[in-house]
């Protein structure tokens, strides 16, 4: 009677670690896709990211270089001081999207050319988002509001 229930207690555990190990795996599994990773265009430019990689690139608009074309489609340029990447996105930009303005951009770097899925622009005009502002400052191009 004594050895089968230190037999069951071992099988109750022996479920139970199969059973968290397996939802463990699930979770990571389930999250794959969900995770994004913020890039500059210095990062990108230095160790270009997979094809089918999904990945956030910050920065600002290169002044000059936002050219509207058929359609929805926008060009345009985002650099760090550091590197320029080009930026192809279609769809409605943010209403406060314009040239030399901090930008996030969702999507995929193919050709040469970062495939936008989704656009996030500054919302007024102190706000400028922290990847971006951490990652301009890194360069020496980013300097806090107030003179700090």
């Amino acid at each position: 009677m004594r050895g089968l229930k230190k037999q069951r207690r071992i099988q109750i555990i022996i479920v139970a670690f199969v059973a968290l190990a397996l939802s463990t795996a699930l979770i990571g599994y389930a999250m794959r896709d969900g995770i994004n990773f913020f890039r500059s265009p210095t990062q990108v430019m230095e160790e270009p990211p997979a094809p089918s990689e999904v990945f956030r690139l910050g920065g600002l608009v290169a002044e000059g270089s936002l050219e509207r074309g058929q359609g929805e489609t926008v060009r345009f340029d985002v650099t760090d001081g550091g590197a320029t990447v080009s930026v192809v996105f279609t769809g409605i930009l943010p209403d406060l999207f314009e040239e030399n303005q901090g930008m996030i951009g969702t999507g995929k770097y193919v050709n040469g050319v970062f495939e936008a899925s989704e656009i996030l622009a500054k919302h007024d005009e102190n706000y400028m988002p922290k990847e971006v502002a951490d990652a301009l400052k890194e360069q020496g191009l980013y300097k806090e509001a107030g003179g700090s």
